[in-house]
């Protein structure tokens, strides 16, 4: 149970506003059924792939990290407006679940760089970008939304408490008819 004042609803976005990315550690749980289309179609084993010193196969089975205790813990601590759990429908279904009519995500591309299974996919299933973040979370597990001069302390404690943490965008004031989510 939560006291109401207390509900993360997305009521409170606004302009203004910075998103915080959370690190992923990897697909997740998200993505398999074109994953096993681009190994199948390719006739690839993912046992003979290398990335980033392991194996395919070994990046397909790391479990997902949980992250909920520290989500918690930044709850204590910061004045969050909304969290996005970047999951199946990717960036452009759940980003706009926590945003209300007349905001948009802006995100900027170049603030991180995918991991190299997410790129591997990319090339090797011919995927374009748009459904890489579609499908797949690129390395990106959570989106934060708090007001913007929280980000340095925000930051700093996601370091703290081990999360690989960066501001990846910010909330704009949009028309009814412009999407949601955009990334640049």
């Amino acid at each position: 149970m939560v006291e109401k004042t207390k509900i993360i609803d997305g009521s409170k976005v606004k302009a203004g506003d910075a998103l915080i990315a959370l690190g992923a550690s990897g697909p997740h749980s998200n993505g398999y059924s074109l994953i096993r289309k681009i190994l199948q179609l390719n006739q690839i084993d993912p046992a003979t792939v290398q990335l980033e010193n392991k194996s395919l196969a070994d990046h397909l089975l790391a479990p997902t990290r949980i992250y909920v205790k520290n989500i918690l813990a930044l709850i204590e601590k910061q004045n969050i407006h909304a969290i996005a759990h970047i999951t199946g429908g990717g960036f452009w279904e759940n980003i706009p679940r926590v945003l209300t009519a007349n905001n948009q995500a802006q995100i900027d591309s170049t603030s991180w760089q995918w991991q190299a299974i997410f790129s591997w996919l990319q090339q090797t299933g011919n995927v374009s970008t748009h459904e890489m973040y579609r499908t797949f979370n690129c390395g990106v597990c959570m989106l934060i939304v708090l007001p913007a001069e929280e980000v340095s302390d925000t930051l700093q404690l996601l370091n703290q408490l081990g999360e690989k943490a960066w501001q990846i965008g910010k909330i704009v004031e949009i028309n009814a008819d412009e999407p949601q989510v955009t990334i640049i």
